[in-house]
């Protein structure tokens, strides 16, 4: 079957050069976004009974923008002013351009890994004698805590904000050809929102190992995987699938 149609389960991207247009420009498919997960808040209160003072932390682990947002967000609301001496150590450039939203980064020690938590790990390691907090979700990454457990470094996580599945009773009777996952979260908000889920020809795009084995033990067929070598990014792999599919 031709691939005419793709739903993304992410927010639309924000910018107008969005490789998700370019694709749906040169392929002629339609693409939809659709977010499967959502975030809410962990208050200050949950926050103060995980037993954490940010007083205790001189370095602060940052895996995302949101991550960013909630880390700025409980020490407003729990009135602590965030020293000029914190440290910032952000898995990608991404995330510490996203910084700026709330510091002014060429007056901050700023320290940038490359794309993925492994690959931020060297850096981190620099700096034994740090006190490490990592603001995260209730749904962490099994890399994390193991990179930092290797590291032998003190660090603590704060749950503060919480990985929620959106409702998407408005698609049951809508049908696509590709569906495009990024983690088992995703995974997990399909078939909660339809547990009797039948795959039948609809193809399943994933992106990472987590959420391709997530997939399988959900008893899904995974059609499209990224990152690969020759398709770093999902759009490359959604290309390269399209392109060949359609030839048929």
């Amino acid at each position: 079957m031709k691939v005419k149609t793709i739903l993304v389960s992410q927010p639309e991207p924000k910018v107008e050069n969005s490789p998700y247009f370019d694709l749906i420009e040169r392929q002629k498919v339609k693409i939809d976004f659709v977010p499967f997960i959502h975030v809410e808040s962990v208050p200050g209160k949950e926050v103060r009974n995980q037993k954490i003072d940010l007083n205790d932390y001189t370095a602060i682990i940052l895996t995302s923008r949101n991550a960013v947002d909630h880390y700025f967000r409980i020490a407003d609301e729990l009135r602590y002013k965030v020293p000029d001496s914190m440290k910032y150590f952000c898995q990608s450039e991404a995330v510490a351009y996203y910084l700026q939203k709330y510091v002014v980064y060429r007056k901050r020690k700023i320290y940038v890994g490359k794309r993925t938590f492994t690959e931020l790990s060297p850096i981190i390691k620099k700096y034994k004698g740090e006190k490490f907090l990592l603001p995260s979700t209730d749904k962490l990454k099994e890399e994390v805590p193991n990179v930092l457990n290797e590291l032998k470094v003190s660090w603590k996580q704060a749950i503060l904000y919480r990985t929620v599945v959106s409702d998407l009773s408005n698609l049951r009777d809508v049908f696509y050809d590709i569906l495009v996952f990024f983690s088992p979260s995703g995974i997990e908000s399909l078939l909660q929102n339809f547990p009797d889920f039948d795959q039948k020809e609809t193809r399943i795009a994933v992106f990472g190992n987590t959420t391709v084995k997530a997939a399988a033990d959900s008893d899904l067929r995974v059609d499209i995987k990224a990152p690969t070598p020759d398709t770093p990014s999902m759009t490359m792999a959604l290309e390269k699938y399209i392109r060949e599919n359609n030839k048929k």
